[in-house]
């Protein structure tokens, strides 16, 4: 079934109250509903893989319901702990960060091999390894990366329906609001997500309709533009980045490889490529902290010559950022470029969420790593040496950092050197 009939279906089950009125847990069940129906659009018949943290189980019951409601065959659950996480790295053996459970990504991966839908719920604190080892902690992402290849190119290729959705947690909302008390941290965290993932409207499906359809007239303009290249600048930033030959520009839902449109990211605001690998020239600042696997990283500021960091400096958790980019050859390229206007509801918010879901909504970004096979003509039917001839990247990581603010200008420049304004003031011209 479309998207726009799963919408109608979903919109016409019930005139819904205003949001105000609504008790938490009933915003809790609407913003799983839509989890399902508009991230997932899940499909009758389909097995669901939730990977959440533990403080999430609430949602994680909520969205197991429509799920099931929705036909679901299976719903099968995988929970982090904070705590227990972090005890790994206080006590466990050395060789702990060189393992990871090829068994448990291998069973995944045949998960979404025989069909399987996937939905991560965020929210784990993100300064949680922030006073660990930087070696131990890259260690085990790059065991970790290693072992979830097999998984997470299904999901880079779009072969399956998947999303995104977040859940406050009390060290992430401490983090978000430092200044308030925590339970006052975590309801202002909760009305900026349910705000920023568009349920507080009288019909939040019709309302992920209508954003969709805004994204994608974006995206279309975007694609009839063919541009060679982008040239980002202002406030500490003045970069190249050459697209992809055959590059494709998408943005909000989409059809995955199993025909299901789904909405992978809540929320969404941007529109994003493909850059070219080898193509990429410049410095640039970060306008945003990275919070990566546990560890802040904050004023990143790197160069780049011929698509490659060739210098790279943070004033905090510069250590983790060489690591990361030292993880192989690609995670020193770039695997994603996105355009995000400033005027978005998350950047209007003020509020400096330290989580890429959020933040990458919120200013035009870069992505360290592997790239998206579905950001090329036919690209998901491509294999790895044909995407690399392309300038599609590889890598183990795929990490987003920002780039863009209300100082940043984005001209797109033709293959003939030509360039017109795309955005100013970090605004669409």
């Amino acid at each position: 079934m479309s998207l726009p009939a799963i919408l109608e279906q979903a919109s016409a089950t019930a005139t819904l109250p205003s949001f105000e009125s609504l008790t938490f847990e009933q915003k809790l069940d609407r913003f799983a509903e839509v989890a399902v129906r508009v991230g997932l659009n899940l499909a009758e018949g389909q097995e669901l893989l939730i990977s959440a943290p533990i403080e999430a189980l609430p949602l994680v019951r909520r969205i197991t319901d429509h799920a099931y409601k929705a036909g679901a065959l299976l719903v099968t659950s995988f929970y982090a702990d904070d705590p227990a996480v972090l005890a790994r790295y206080q006590f466990a053996q050395d060789k702990s960060f060189d393992y990871a459970p090829t068994w448990l990504q291998e069973g995944i991966a045949n998960a979404f091999r025989s069909g399987a839908a996937r939905l991560a719920i965020s929210g784990a604190n993100p300064a949680l390894l922030s006073g660990q080892d930087p070696g131990k902690i890259a260690r085990a992402n790059v065991a970790a990366s290693k072992a979830s290849k097999p998984a997470m190119e299904m999901i880079t290729r779009h072969d399956i329906n998947w999303s995104i959705v977040a859940y406050a947690t009390p060290e992430w909302a401490k983090l978000a609001f430092p200044d308030a008390p925590v339970e006052i941290a975590v309801e202002k965290l909760w009305d900026a997500i349910f705000k920023a993932s568009r349920i507080t409207g009288a019909d939040p499906c019709a309302d992920w309709q209508e954003h969709t359809t805004f994204l994608k007239s974006r995206v279309d303009k975007l694609n009839q533009k063919h541009y060679h290249s982008l040239h980002f600048k202002g406030s500490g930033t003045d970069l190249h980045v050459g697209l992809a030959d055959d590059h494709l520009w998408a943005g909000g839902g989409g059809p995955s490889g199993n025909g299901i449109f789904c909405n992978p990211n809540i929320p969404t605001e941007e529109c994003f490529t493909t850059p070219h690998k080898d193509r990429v020239d410049g410095f640039a600042r970060a306008s945003k902290p990275l919070s990566h696997q546990g560890t802040l990283i904050k004023d990143i500021a790197v160069r780049f010559e011929k698509g490659k960091i060739v210098q790279a400096s943070a004033s905090a958790g510069e250590d983790a950022l060489k690591r990361l980019i030292a993880t192989d050859d690609g995670a020193r390229r770039l695997g994603e470029v996105a355009l995000v206007p400033h005027s978005s509801p998350i950047a209007q918010t003020g509020i400096l969420f330290w989580n890429t879901l959020f933040d990458e909504n919120a200013a035009s970004h870069i992505a360290l790593g592997q790239a998206y096979a579905t950001c090329l003509i036919d690209g998901e039917k491509m294999d790895e040496t044909t995407l690399a001839a392309k300038g599609a990247n590889h890598s183990l990581i795929h990490v987003d950092w920002m780039i863009g603010s209300a100082e940043i200008d984005v001209d797109g420049v033709g293959a003939d050197g030509t360039a017109e304004p795309l955005m100013r003031s970090g605004e669409w011209v």
